[in-house]
């Protein structure tokens, strides 16, 4: 088993998960990876083995440019994990990549769920989180091959109307 520790708790993935193990260790490497479907060519997160819309268990890696909108977020006030008490508030985001906007259906896409965070790694305020708003991937290196894909917020314009919870 691989063992990461994160804010104070111990991150396992057993030997057998192929799929987060993969996908973390490709993080390492500073690229957002995901499972494209070898038949209808759609990405998947999570990670899983077999394609949700055609069934097909063929696939391979793709790089995916790890930029998007948040498309709906929450807000953690009482972190139930000791680790996290320290960044309360804090944004956990559900982000719409660019990628695949709009496939298979229009109202599915391709969405990643993470923690908002500064370019140096802190929380993001809570009074700058909305729906709407830029986003990129950055990654938090853990071991030399365990990084955690995490999000930040760009000066890109906002795609669609820009909602957040009234203050």
């Amino acid at each position: 088993m691989a063992n990461v520790e994160y804010r104070g708790m111990n991150l396992v993935i057993p030997e057998n998960d192929s799929e987060w193990r993969e996908h973390f260790k490709l993080a390492r490497g500073h690229k957002l990876m995901l499972r494209a479907c070898k038949a209808c060519g759609l990405m998947r997160y999570p990670p899983s083995h077999g394609c949700p819309w055609c069934a097909t268990l063929e696939w391979e890696w793709k790089e995916v440019s790890g930029k998007g909108h948040i498309y709906s977020y929450e807000v953690v006030h009482h972190a139930i994990q000791p680790g996290f008490k320290e960044w309360t508030p804090y944004a956990v985001v559900l982000v719409e990549l660019d990628e695949q906007r709009g496939k298979p259906t229009p109202d599915e896409a391709l969405r990643i769920i993470a923690n908002l965070v500064t370019p140096d790694g802190k929380p993001e305020a809570e009074a700058k989180v909305a729906i709407g708003k830029r986003v990129r991937v950055v990654f938090q290196d853990l071991t030399p091959d365990f990084a955690l894909p995490q999000f930040t917020l760009t000066d890109e314009p906002p795609v669609g109307r820009v909602w957040s919870l009234p203050g």
